[in-house]
């Protein structure tokens, strides 16, 4: 497989990945999703973020299970990690190239990580 054919799949993958992610949170009826693309910043540590809230603790609990439930369902991948998941304030589930980050409104108000990384292409989508 040639570099270009690698980087080619890997983005489809990538792809994949990020839309089963927004579906896992639309399923959960997540609020302002937002796909911040950080491939061409160099101190990025990751590809994607893929940023959303949730209305309570309890729905931001939910959103994340949903997201696990559907990426290992589709993709057959689990997490590398996951952190916050007994606060629910803020939720972050690293899937290497693409970190997920689940907000409670006011964590996310606090932290603007869409304002720290305004670099980034941004890609909103439409809650359902």
């Amino acid at each position: 497989m040639t570099t270009t054919t690698a980087r080619r799949a890997n983005r489809v993958s990538a792809e994949q990945l990020n839309h089963a992610i927004v579906e896992g949170i639309r399923d959960k009826k997540g609020k302002k999703i937002v796909q911040l693309d950080l491939r061409n910043l160099g101190d990025a540590p990751a590809d994607f973020f893929i940023i959303c809230e949730g209305d309570s603790n309890t729905h931001v609990k939910a959103i994340s299970d949903s997201i696990y439930k559907r990426v290992r369902e589709e993709m057959q991948q689990s997490p590398a990690h996951i952190e916050g998941s007994s606060n629910s304030k803020w939720v972050l589930m690293d899937y290497f190239n693409t970190v997920v980050h689940v907000f409670y409104p006011e964590t996310r108000e606090f932290y603007e990580l869409e304002n720290l990384w305004s670099d980034a292409g941004v890609t909103e989508f439409a809650e359902i």
